[in-house]
C-alpha cells in the first residue's frame, strides 16, 4: 500500500500506527522523522483551502520536505494535458503527489500511473485526511474511541463517507441523519459495514443524535454547488445543530465541524463557539493527522 485515496485503503493496524504517531510527534520533546529530507511533494489544488494547504504545507515541512503549491491552471487537467501526463511529470520531480480534486477519477488516473504515494487531500466522494484529523482529535479528547458514538448531521457527502469508513476501522459507532435525497449512499454504507463498522442511518436528527459522544456538521452547500444553494437551504432547514439538539446527546458530548462553517445555518454560533465546540483542535490535528500520514505511505512504499 502507497496511495490513500479513501480512508480504508489504509487497515486498522494502519490506522493505529498513525494516530499513534500523530499523538507522539506533536509532543513537545518530540520530533518527526525527517523522511522528506532533501525532497518535494507536489500541492495540487483544483479546489482552494485555507486549512488543507496550510496544514500540508507545514507536515511536508517539518518531515524536512519541500512543498510545492500547485494552481489548476498550472497542470490543467485534461485541458492543457492529460491527467496522467500530469501525473508522470510531477512525480518524476517530487516523492510524492497530493491532489484536492473536484472528481475523485482524477486521483485514480494519477495513482494509477505513477510509482510515488498518491495521496487524496479531497476529492468529490472522499476526504481522508479529514477523518484521520476526526478521530486523532476524538482520541485526544476521550482517551480511547473503542464503542464511543459520532452522529453526523447532514449532507451524506464525501467527509461523511469518510469518517463511517474511519470510525468502522476505529471501533467508532457511527450514525448519520440526512434529509430524504441526501442519504448516504447504500455502497458507502455497505463498504463500511464490511470493514466490521456499526453504522445507522436515519431521518431524524433527534433520533439519531440521543446517546452520542460527538455531534458533527457540515455546510449544506459545498463548493462547486452553488446553483443548489437555494434548495439545500431549503432541505436541510430541519437540520442545523443547535442546543436543543445537542442537549439530546450525552451531558458530556462534544460538537465538530470540518471547517469553514456558516453559523446559523448548519450550526448555531453558540454551539460551535461553545463549550463543547472542539473544531480548533480538529484544525489543528490536520497538520498532525497528514504529516504522520505522509510518514507512513513513504515508509511502506
Amino acid at each position: 500500500m502507497t496511495n490513500c485515496l479513501e480512508i480504508d485503503d489504509l487497515d486498522a493496524v494502519t490506522v493505529e500506527r498513525i494516530l499513534s504517531n500523530a499523538m507522539k510527534w506533536k509532543m513537545p520533546d518530540a520530533a518527526a522523522p525527517q523522511v522528506l529530507a532533501g525532497k518535494g511533494v507536489a500541492l495540487v489544488f483544483e479546489k482552494p483551502s485555507a486549512r488543507t494547504r496550510t496544514s500540508t504545507e507545514m507536515a511536508v515541512a517539518t518531515l524536512g520536505g519541500h512543498p510545492i503549491y500547485i494552481r489548476p491552471e498550472e497542470v490543467g487537467f485534461d485541458t492543457r494535458e492529460t491527467v496522467e501526463d500530469v501525473g508522470r511529470t510531477l512525480a518524476s520531480y517530487t516523492s510524492v503527489v497530493a491532489a484536492r480534486t473536484f472528481s475523485h477519477d482524477t486521483l485514480v488516473r494519477i495513482a494509477a500511473v505513477v510509482e510515488v504515494p498518491v495521496i487524496n487531500l479531497l476529492s468529490d466522494v472522499a476526504h481522508p485526511c479529514q477523518a484521520l484529523a476526526d478521530v486523532l482529535t476524538l482520541r485526544e479528547h476521550y482517551g480511547s474511541v473503542e464503542g464511543r458514538r459520532l452522529v453526523f448531521v447532514g449532507d451524506g457527502n464525501n467527509v461523511a463517507a469518510s469518517l463511517a469508513y474511519a470510525c468502522a476501522l476505529t471501533g467508532l459507532e457511527f450514525a448519520i441523519s440526512s434529509p430524504v435525497g441526501y442519504e448516504l449512499p447504500e455502497l458507502v454504507v455497505d463498504r463500511a459495514r464490511n470493514l466490521g463498522g456499526s453504522i445507522e442511518t436515519y431521518i431524524e436528527p433527534s433520533d439519531a443524535v440521543e446517546g452520542a459522544d460527538a455531534v458533527y456538521a457540515d455546510v449544506f452547500t459545498s463548493m462547486g454547488q452553488e446553483e443548489q444553494r437555494a434548495q439545500r437551504i431549503e432541505s436541510f432547514a430541519r437540520y442545523q445543530v443547535d442546543s436543543a439538539l445537542m442537549a439530546m446527546a450525552k451531558p458530556s458530548a462534544v460538537f465538530m465541524h470540518c471547517m469553514p462553517a456558516h453559523r446559523g445555518e448548519e450550526v448555531a454560533a453558540d454551539v460551535i463557539d461553545g463549550p463543547q465546540s472542539i473544531i480548533w483542535s480538529q484544525a489543528a490535528n490536520r497538520m498532525d493527522s497528514v504529516r504522520a500520514l505522509i510518514a507512513e505511505l513513504l515508509e511502506g512504499a
